[in-house]
């Protein structure tokens, strides 16, 4: 298991010692590098079970990605989900599921705790989000004798654009796309087979993900710049109340602005995505 980057205790982590906070920092023991919660109840209203379980999506890598050959988790998600953990002092149990629709589900379920998703004004159902902390630019991938050179030009009368099922992408198009056609692939990871597959116009996803494709499976490019960017934010059931959502926006803007997030990005070789600004107080 990779060692999460360190950065200094909280100012609520401080406050916390001087308030006689004790008991929750020696669950804590040996966590003065990870980020921190407040003091509100954060083990009771994150971790009702008496451990955390983490939604960690795969189907977005710039978050979270299985090593092939060893089968180890890694990414900033799994990174905060340890973190987090440890700051509350449970055990973490990772729910890993293949697709950002599936980790909606299972949290708004209450089968997990927290996850890791893209806000979006369709997922507002039974969920409550922190602030964003890391931006992710959504792209278009075109083949490389596709007529299409600009983002402005996908939304046309007869074009068809695949999209992971679910996906912030499937979610926003839904509601951005007036003319061409939506088509749904099961998962995003898939989205360039089925546009192959399928001999659609246009495949949509994270940027990331598309470059990856490009690369293994040639003979196609990116259209130049973004469509949209991505919020990606931790999300929690809406049962947990302000108690929870306070506790885990806490955790979230800490990760921010120590430098936990960026090391992370950095750690797992991530580029293309940003630190997402503060938190609007």
């Amino acid at each position: 298991m990779n060692p999460s980057p360190p950065f200094p205790p909280s100012p609520s982590r401080r406050t916390l010692l001087g308030a006689g906070g004790a008991a929750l920092l020696l669950g804590a023991a040996g966590c003065a590098t990870r980020p921190t919660t407040p003091a509100v109840t954060a083990d009771v209203a994150l971790a009702p079970t008496g451990r955390l379980r983490a939604s960690i999506n795969l189907g977005n890598p710039v978050l979270a990605r299985r090593d092939a050959t060893t089968g180890v988790l890694a990414g900033v998600s799994v990174d905060l989900a340890r973190a987090l953990a440890d700051e509350i002092a449970v055990p973490l149990e990772l729910l890993v599921v293949d697709s950002a629709a599936r980790s909606v589900e299972a949290v708004r379920s209450g089968q997990a705790d927290v996850g890791f998703f893209a806000i979006d004004p369709g997922r507002s159902e039974g969920l409550r989000f922190t602030a964003p902390y890391v931006l992710i630019e959504g792209a278009y991938l075109v083949r490389n004798d596709s007529p299409l050179r600009s983002n402005d030009e996908v939304d046309r009368p007869g074009r068809r654009v695949v999209v992971g099922r679910g996906s912030a992408y499937d979610l926003y198009l839904s509601r951005a796309l007036k003319s061409a056609e939506l088509v749904r692939a099961p998962t995003s990871p898939v989205v360039v087979d089925e546009f192959l597959a399928q001999r659609a116009d246009v495949a949509a996803g994270v940027k990331q993900q598309l470059e990856a494709d490009a690369a293994r499976v040639g003979g196609v490019r990116l259209l130049p710049g973004r469509f949209m960017v991505i919020e990606q934010a931790m999300g929690l059931p809406a049962s947990r109340g302000d108690a929870g959502l306070a506790a885990l926006a806490e955790f979230v803007e800490h990760a921010k602005s120590s430098g936990f997030v960026a090391a992370a990005l950095a750690r797992h070789r991530i580029q293309g995505a940003l630190v997402a600004p503060p938190a609007r107080r």
